[in-house]
């Protein structure tokens, strides 16, 4: 079954800026939560947890770059990114990334 956002975090309220992903129960650093951005033909698209994360300077995860090709029929080339924890996260703590693709 597809579910928008893994069951450990939900979309809120922000104090940093309108909405934002936060932590439903204590989180581990290096967790991987999934596909945030996807780039496809030269499109970047956001997940909802590239759509509702906001940035920090000092943020407690980061994005992890993904080629990914299929180079015997070279049906498809595209990146995507996963969402990873830096640092344990704590239950109701707002989850944090540092922007590149946008400027702040």
């Amino acid at each position: 079954m597809y579910r928008p956002l893994p069951k450990s975090l939900t979309i809120t309220q922000s104090g940093i800026n309108g909405l934002g992903l936060f932590a439903k129960e204590d989180i581990a650093k290096g967790t991987n939560f999934g596909m945030s951005h996807i780039k496809l033909n030269g499109n970047l698209f956001r997940t909802p947890l590239g759509g509702f994360i906001n940035h920090s300077d000092d943020p407690n995860t980061t994005k992890a770059e993904l080629f990914m090709t299929n180079e015997d029929r070279g049906k498809f080339n595209y990146k995507k990114w996963n969402l990873v924890t830096l640092r344990d996260i704590k239950k109701g703590e707002e989850l944090t990334v540092k922007y590149t693709f946008y400027n702040v």
